[in-house]
C-alpha cells in the first residue's frame, strides 16, 4: 500500500489511471471466484470490477463487517492486518497509522461496523490509502444504503 504522506491525486488523468477507480473497486478487492452484488465482468484479471462506485464501497463495508463477525477483527488495527497483511507486500503499519490518523479513530478502539458515523470515516481513509483520493458523498450514501439492505 501507500505511505502516510502520500499526496492526494486530483488530475483527471491520474483518476482514470487508478486501478481502484477504474474498476469501481476503491478497496482493490481481489478476485476470489465468488461473485458479489454489483460485480460485473471487467478486464482486470486480478481485481474485481463493480457496476458503480457505490457497489464497490458497499463491498468494503460488507467485508469489514464480516471481518468483525467472523474473525473478531473489531479495531482498525485488526481489520487492516487482515485487509492488507504484510506477507502480501503491504506496509501494514503505515496503512494502520494512516487510516487511524485520517479517520480520527484510535487504532485499538473497538468498532461497531453497523454504525455509519464510525465506519464512513474509516472507509474514506482506506480509499485514500488504496487510491490516493476520495469519491462523492452520493457514492457513500448509496453504498451505505446498499450495505444495510444487502448485509447478507
Amino acid at each position: 500500500m501507500h505511505g502516510s504522506d502520500m499526496p492526494t491525486k486530483t488530475t483527471t488523468e491520474t483518476m482514470s489511471n487508478a486501478r481502484g477507480i477504474r474498476n469501481n473497486n476503491p478497496g482493490n478487492i481481489r478476485k476470489d471466484g465468488s461473485v458479489w452484488r454489483g460485480e460485473v465482468a471487467g478486464p482486470d484479471k486480478s481485481f474485481k470490477t463493480f457496476e458503480t462506485m457505490a457497489w464497490g464501497i458497499r463491498a468494503i463495508y460488507h467485508l469489514l463487517n464480516n471481518y468483525r463477525l467472523l474473525y473478531s477483527c473489531d479495531t482498525i488495527e485488526k481489520m487492516i492486518r487482515r485487509w492488507a497483511p504484510p506477507e502480501d507486500g503491504n506496509d501494514t503499519e503505515s496503512y494502520i497509522s494512516t487510516v487511524s490518523n485520517l479517520s480520527g479513530v484510535p487504532r485499538t478502539s473497538r468498532l461497531t461496523t453497523t454504525d455509519r458515523s464510525v465506519m464512513e470515516p474509516i472507509v474514506r481513509a482506506m480509499l485514500r490509502v488504496e487510491t490516493g483520493m476520495d469519491v462523492s458523498a452520493a457514492d457513500y450514501n448509496q453504498a451505505w444504503e446498499r450495505f444495510l439492505k444487502h448485509k447478507k
